[in-house]
């Protein structure tokens, strides 16, 4: 396979308050020294999504919102997904499921993993998200990365507020594993989505 899969990493909260932008920074810092995929940051900030409003999902219909066509053209660009997300009420945040809801095909048959930050990582919502990634027809990975703990709290604002680097040898392992795992996948899928074009 000479192209190389292009992952986006989307940042899945919009709130002013987040804290998002440290842990994806990080994440797009250490992925891009690997050579067997690219990265670019995608920020739901910068997709003005309303509301889930359409008359079905663009797996039956075309989306009508330019906003959501808008977001559709750039998930197509894409051959995998690293979601960064906070953990609300145990699940995902709204802006990010909503983002989900707003494509469907380009979604279809490629790898979707998370990185997760919170008390417990994000846990609870990245098995949501592992749910809701089967429905879309993505390859939901194993191995994610959970920013949690002791160790969020000595980067986050509501403790230490500490660098990434203070925490980054006890992430490194799980990251490597999610990126090993996503590799694989995104050029298994790459491969059958040509050969079934």
């Amino acid at each position: 396979m000479t192209k190389k899969p292009h992952i986006a990493i989307i940042i899945g909260s919009t709130r002013a308050a987040r804290f998002a932008d440290k842990p994806a920074a990080w994440l797009l810092e250490q992925a891009q020294k690997r050579e067997d995929m690219s990265f670019e940051l995608v920020d739901l900030r910068d997709y003005d999504l309303p509301l889930f409003d359409e008359v079905a999902s663009n797996l039956w219909v075309p989306s009508q919102d330019p906003r959501a066509v808008k977001w559709q053209q750039k998930l197509a660009e894409f051959d995998g997904y690293v979601f960064v997300t906070s953990e609300y009420n145990h699940s995902v945040s709204g802006a990010l499921k909503n983002a989900l809801d707003q494509a469907y095909r380009e979604w279809n048959r490629k790898p979707a993993a998370a990185m997760g930050y919170g008390g417990v990582g994000a846990a609870r919502a990245i098995e949501h998200l592992r749910g809701i990634a089967v429905e879309l027809q993505m390859v939901p990975l194993r191995n994610a990365v959970h920013l949690g703990g002791g160790d969020f709290f000595k980067v986050s604002p509501l403790g230490a507020n500490g660098e990434m680097a203070e925490v980054e040898a006890n992430l490194l392992p799980a990251l490597d594993a999610m990126l090993d795992e996503l590799a694989w996948w995104a050029e298994a899928t790459m491969a059958q989505r040509a050969k079934t074009a």
